[in-house]
C-alpha cells in the first residue's frame, strides 16, 4: 500500500495564501479556458481519450473550490465551435463524456447541497441530441439555485455569440418590438447566451492552462469589456493545482485592489 505525504511547506503556503484570499475581496466570475488535455496524454504516451477524461476530473475539482473560496460564477470553455473539425471518433467520445458528466451534475449531492446552478452556454442545438437532452435534465433540476452558477460553454464561439445577438436584436428593431435607439450596453448582454435566461455576468478572472498565452475569443464582451485579469500558466488541465487556482484569485485581487487605488 502507498501513499503521498503533502509537503509541509507546500501545505503551509497553500493555507497562507487561501487565508489572503478570503481576507480580501470576493472575485465574483472565473473563466477558465481549458488547454492540455491531449499534449498532456501525448507527452506521457496516453490515449487523448485519457487526457480528456482526466481534465474532466480537474473540472470537477476546480468546480469544488469555487465553492470553497466564495466564487459566485464559474465558466468553463468545454467545447468551441472550432472543435467541430477534430475527427469524429475524437468528437463522439467528447460527447459521450460531456453526456456522462451532465448525468453525474444532475444527481450531484454537492450540487444540490450548494445550490449550484448548471448552465450550457453556447449554440447546444449544434450538439447530439442525447448530449441536449442531460443538458436540459440538468438545467431544470438546478434551475432555482443561486448560490453559485456553473456555465459550461458547449458549441461555443466569441464572435458568434456576438452575432447572434446583434441578429435577435435586428429581428426585434424589425418587428417593432423595440427602437434601435434602445439597443445598449445593458440590452446586447442580455441578449448574450444564454438568451433565454439570466446573462453571464462581467469576467473578473480569466485563466488558460496548456502555456498558450491568449484568449481564444472566449466570452469577448464579458471580458475584455471588464478589462478583467487574466492568468497564464503552464501546466496543462490535467495536472491544474489548486495551489495554480489560488495563485490565479490572488492575482485577481492584487489587480483590482491596484485599479481602485
Amino acid at each position: 500500500m502507498s501513499f503521498r505525504v503533502r509537503n509541509p511547506a507546500y501545505t503551509f503556503y497553500e493555507w497562507h495564501i487561501k487565508s489572503k484570499i478570503l481576507a480580501g475581496d470576493p472575485v465574483e466570475h472565473v473563466a477558465i479556458i481549458q488547454d492540455g488535455n491531449r499534449r498532456y496524454a501525448m507527452q506521457r504516451g496516453l490515449s487523448t481519450f485519457l487526457g480528456h477524461s482526466l481534465g474532466a476530473e480537474t473540472s470537477e475539482r476546480v468546480t469544488d473550490w469555487c465553492v470553497e473560496m466564495g466564487v459566485k460564477h464559474l465558466t468553463l470553455y468545454a467545447f468551441s465551435t472550432e472543435n467541430f473539425s477534430r475527427n469524429e471518433e475524437e468528437k463522439r467520445y467528447l460527447f459521450d463524456l460531456i453526456r456522462d458528466k451532465f448525468r453525474e451534475l444532475y444527481s450531484s449531492r454537492k450540487i444540490h447541497d450548494n445550490r449550484v446552478r448548471v448552465r450550457a452556454i453556447g449554440r447546444v442545438e449544434m450538439l447530439p441530441a442525447e448530449l441536449q437532452e442531460e443538458i436540459k435534465r440538468t438545467e431544470e433540476a438546478t434551475r432555482e439555485y443561486d448560490s453559485m452558477f456553473l456555465n459550461i460553454a458547449l458549441a461555443y464561439g466569441g464572435q458568434r455569440e456576438l452575432v447572434d445577438a446583434a441578429r435577435c436584436l435586428a429581428r426585434q428593431v424589425k418587428e417593432g418590438l423595440i427602437h434601435a435607439d434602445q439597443v445598449d450596453e445593458q440590452l446586447i448582454a442580455r441578449h448574450l447566451y444564454p438568451q433565454d435566461g439570466m446573462p453571464v455576468p462581467k469576467v473578473d478572472l480569466i485563466i488558460r492552462t496548456g502555456g498558450e498565452c491568449r484568449t481564444s475569443n472566449f466570452l469577448p464582451w464579458q471580458a475584455n469589456g471588464n478589462e478583467c485579469a487574466a492568468y497564464f500558466c503552464a501546466p496543462y488541465w490535467p495536472e491544474f493545482r489548486k495551489i495554480d487556482f489560488l495563485r490565479a484569485i490572488r492575482t485577481a485581487q492584487k489587480r483590482a485592489r491596484g485599479q481602485q487605488a
